[in-house]
């Protein structure tokens, strides 16, 4: 599948696969200007593209498990979605769960992975819907 991408930024990097696209399902994003996260204030830190998806796509950002298993540095609204229409910078909304260390994120770092997933189109049908075995239990319903 080919996409569309713009550089904004001259340090911007393209993503890619590090393994390669037939090992990898995320590419990396990579940082374009350093930025200090303090304990659990979200920050949105900049890459430097921008891309245009077709129709029935979405690009999720999503963590990057070595930042979060060693740093404790999450994507905050994983996964977050570039819609198909937006062509506005990806930014990655990173958040430092950690209680009292400042994370340094460095320009050139790579800070999240960028996934390309097809996506159905729906159209709504109002109606009574049928019944289930599970019907309007929520929350908690089958237990702990």
């Amino acid at each position: 599948m080919l996409v569309n991408i713009k550089k904004l930024h001259p340090d911007a990097v393209i993503p890619r696969y590090a393994h390669g696209a037939n090992e990898d399902a995320g590419m990396d994003l990579v940082a374009t200007e350093d930025m200090y996260l303090p304990p659990f204030e979200p920050r949105a830190i900049p890459t430097g593209i921008a891309i245009s998806l077709p129709a029935g796509y979405e690009a999720q950002v999503r963590s990057r498990s070595g930042l979060a298993l060693k740093h404790n540095v999450v994507v905050a609204n994983a996964p977050g979605t570039i819609d198909p229409g937006f062509r506005g910078e990806i930014k990655v909304i990173l958040v430092n769960n950690t209680v009292e260390n400042i994370y340094k994120v460095t320009k050139g770092e790579r800070i999240a992975q960028l996934v390309i997933a097809k996506y159905e189109i729906a159209d709504w049908v109002e109606t009574e819907l049928e019944e289930s075995a599970r019907g309007v239990g929520g929350f908690g319903s089958t237990g702990k």
